[in-house]
């Protein structure tokens, strides 16, 4: 009868307001337990060790794979462990916490400055090349900035009286990795969740690597894997925010509505629109699962969240949430030659795929193609280049779109699409595209780029607002 409950690195970074609303929360002897926590690294610190998520300034993984001397890499890394120090200093005022808080850094860094003076030693050698060792080095330095987090969580738990105990799925010192399930089951099978509030890394060490399969989403999927080995009662995600019916910073705060219940189908349409909710394949195993998710304001622990959940279906069809992107760009590709070839866009797929393009949706008709595609406006370029040398006679052209959907546990309604439509048209916003699916689970529309922000606001008047569908969206 546990829950499994992830927090993320910006949420950790406020620790003391963490440990007051979810981690005690007001509770005390046997309330404590039956429950499982996974933290991410605190806020920056994985930038640090790799490379920042948005710049791309390079952290010490980048410097090392582009290094031809330590030099390059060692100072960041020295670096990372002056941070790690000075984040427990902040966190521990007792000589005893962060005696043990810094010794566990010290030891983690010295280790992997170890391991890396000798790779880079051992690839001096013309057998050895580095390239082969990059992801291993890469997963080596997140895993630092995980355990950390963890391993400090556990400190200040026990500081104030909890049986806590860290299960650390970094494989530090392991002989040899496992399959993944076979890792998480191993570090839980002496767990007693009833007696102990056990605090897991977010990074997981395995055969396959995390993060050649998911990058830095690693930590929602070994949260998710957690939830299904220890058969959770509930996965709890705890964020900065509600999930709200829009983005209150477009809409207004006063106009949005925390939503009470969806389901997974809502959840995966927001991870497309990249708004994720959750990982859409941490998703994936909670739903096989059966393991409901409800996603939490941490800052607001008296609020319910929402809960998510595989079989909801709203009582009556209504527009739950307004969400879209606007780093998309529209890859039209026009070519007589398409008519009746049912394959021609096998070889477009496969050349965005390879250009690590993300596909947000497309659309066809008989001698055209849209992709709408996120990603560098060099790789988008660079794929137009590719399509026109791969098309002799197709006509490329790239648009720069947004892309904004009203979404649904259940749409099924007439009109809904023609009063969308018409609020549009109303505002004055040229719709350059627009697409409902059979499932029906969201509306979508593309806009100019520079009307994504009051396409939201619009939208969300006409369809929530207007339609005093606050009392469906936030019912528990």
């Amino acid at each position: 009868m546990h829950t499994v409950e992830k927090i993320g690195g910006t949420s950790m970074s406020r620790f003391d307001e963490v440990m007051e609303n979810i981690l005690l929360g007001g509770r005390s002897d046997d309330a404590l337990y039956n429950r499982i926590f996974v933290v991410s690294a605190y806020s920056g610190m994985t930038n640090l060790l790799l490379e920042h998520k948005k710049t791309g300034e390079p952290g010490v993984y980048a410097r090392f794979a582009d290094a031809h001397s330590e030099d390059a890499w060692l100072d960041a890394l020295e670096g990372v462990r002056s941070r790690m120090v000075q984040k427990n200093a902040e966190l521990f005022d007792t000589d005893y916490e962060r005696s043990a808080a810094d010794h566990f850094v010290q030891e983690r860094i010295d280790d992997a400055r170890d391991c890396m003076q000798s790779l880079q030693r051992l690839c001096t050698y013309g057998h050895f090349q580095l390239e082969e060792h990059l992801m291993k080095v890469r997963e080596m330095l997140a895993a630092i900035g995980e355990a950390h987090s963890a391993h400090n969580t556990v400190l200040a738990l026990r500081s104030r009286g909890v049986n806590a105990r860290m299960v650390d799925l970094t494989g530090w010192h392991q002989d040899a990795p496992m399959e993944f399930e076979d890792m998480v089951r191993k570090g839980f099978e002496s767990i007693d969740p009833a007696t102990e509030l056990a605090v897991a890394t977010g990074y997981t060490h395995c055969k396959a690597g995390l993060m050649n399969t998911y990058d830095r989403g690693y930590s929602e999927i070994t949260f998710a894997e957690i939830a299904t080995v220890t058969s959770a009662r509930e996965a709890i995600i705890h964020k900065e925010y509600h999930l709200s019916s829009a983005d209150p910073m477009l809409v207004g705060t006063d106009k949005v509505v925390t939503i009470g219940r969806t389901n997974y189908d809502v959840a995966d349409q927001l991870s497309n629109l990249g708004m994720e909710a959750i990982h859409p394949k941490a998703a994936k195993s909670l739903r096989r699962a059966g393991v409901e998710l409800r996603i939490k304001n941490a800052f607001e622990p008296e609020h319910d969240g929402t809960l998510i959940s595989q079989s909801y279906v709203s009582d009556r069809p209504c527009v739950e949430i307004v969400a879209g992107r606007k780093d998309v760009f529209g890859l039209e590709v026009f070519d007589q030659e398409m008519l009746g070839d049912v394959g021609y866009d096998i070889e477009l797929t496969r050349l965005l795929k390879q250009l690590k393009l993300y596909v947000v949706n497309k659309d066809s008709d008989a001698n055209s193609i849209t992709y709408y595609v996120s990603g560098s406006r060099k790789m988008v370029n660079r794929a137009a280049r590719l399509v026109e040398e791969r098309y002799k006679d197709a006509e490329v052209t790239v648009h720069n779109v947004a892309i904004v959907s009203a979404i649904g546990s259940d749409l099924k309604v007439k009109g809904m699409l023609a009063r969308m439509m018409s609020a549009m048209a109303e505002a004055g916003i040229s719709v350059q595209g627009a697409h409902q699916s059979i499932r029906q689970v969201q509306m979508q529309c593309i806009v100019r780029e520079e009307d994504y922000a009051q396409t939201v606001a619009v939208l969300h008047r006409a369809l929530v607002e207007r339609e005093g569908y606050e009392d469906v969206i936030s019912a528990a």
